[in-house]
């Protein structure tokens, strides 16, 4: 008797996703011919006969974390590429299953590290010779899990020295700070293109630098230019609102605490030209805010408080 064939499906149901953006050049060369690209040569560039016109694309999300397949078809194995550069909680399961086992049996959660993991699970028939059909779905959160997570450390404001800025929201602000990834952020006022420093040393997990849109509508929620940094204790500091194609950072890339990351803006939901700044850690599958303290020019930790002025100033080695 012949093997009926196995259908399999993958569904990503969430994650979070990285943008990418392009231009569009518009010049006229020597000869008087328009030219439209996307990536123009330096020669093109140089011969433009007048100023360049250039136009924003729309951005378009980036997909970091895939599950995929390997092995036999009707034995397929699975495992996940995480392109981030540091670790991810995926969480696996099947929206149907049809004459199929899987070792270890799904749903299950794994913690991958950047790269590619070995093989998280195999998919086997009950009985070959009838029909077997399953659909996957998987979703992501960066950073391991927390679930005991006690802060350890303060943050230095993310501010150059000798500089003072407002913060005009803080822990529980009414405004937008009423979500679990918002709860205990703080809002710092400051003029677009104010330099942005790292709060604590760690490595740079992602970078959105391409968006150009901002305001008080919330389609602009998932717009803003943010910076997000992994400590080594598993925390991330955020980074959020940032100015177009300014950051001075890349995933991968280890800073230290007062290193200059990039400048802030008024991308994404914003009233207006401000810093947002958060610690947020994964708690069980979700991306949460957690409460943190300030270093001030004395080295005592202070709980950021709306309307107070915050004072930048050089870190000592801790």
């Amino acid at each position: 008797m012949k093997k009926s064939a196995l259908a399999i499906f993958i569904l990503l149901i969430f994650c979070s996703l990285n943008a990418a953006g392009q231009k569009l050049y518009k010049f006229q060369d020597k000869k008087g011919i328009w030219h439209f690209t996307d990536k123009p040569t330096a020669n093109q560039l140089k011969e433009a006969q007048q100023n360049i016109e250039i136009r924003q694309l729309k951005v378009t999300s980036k997909q970091l974390v895939w599950l995929l397949q390997k092995g036999e078809e009707r034995h397929p194995q699975f495992y996940i590429r995480n392109d981030y550069s540091g670790p991810v909680e995926v969480e696996i399961e099947f929206s149907q299953r049809d004459n199929v086992t899987a070792t270890p049996d799904l749903p299950k959660h794994f913690v991958i590290q950047p790269g590619e993991s070995d093989t998280l699970f195999k998919v086997n028939g009950i009985n070959e010779f009838e029909a077997w059909q399953i659909s996957l779905k998987y979703r992501y959160i960066i950073g391991r899990p927390l679930p005991h997570y006690q802060a350890m450390t303060s943050y230095f404001p993310p501010i150059a020295p000798d500089s003072s800025f407002q913060i005009s929201q803080a822990f529980g602000g009414s405004y937008s700070h009423f979500d679990a990834q918002n709860e205990y952020a703080v809002d710092i006022a400051m003029p677009i293109g104010t330099p942005v420093y790292a709060a604590r040393a760690g490595m740079v997990v992602e970078v959105d630098d391409d968006y150009f849109k901002g305001g008080i509508n919330k389609a602009y929620s998932s717009e803003a230019n943010n910076i997000r940094i992994m400590h080594d204790d598993g925390a991330m500091t955020i980074y959020a609102h940032l100015e177009l194609e300014k950051a001075q950072v890349y995933p991968g890339l280890t800073v230290a605490a007062g290193q200059l990351i990039g400048y802030s803006g008024n991308t994404g939901f914003s009233t207006g030209p401000h810093l947002h700044f958060a610690v947020q850690i994964n708690k069980g599958m979700e991306l949460v805010s957690v409460p943190f303290t300030f270093y001030n020019l004395s080295s005592n930790a202070e709980e950021p408080q709306v309307e107070a002025w915050l004072k930048g100033f050089v870190p000592r080695q801790r």
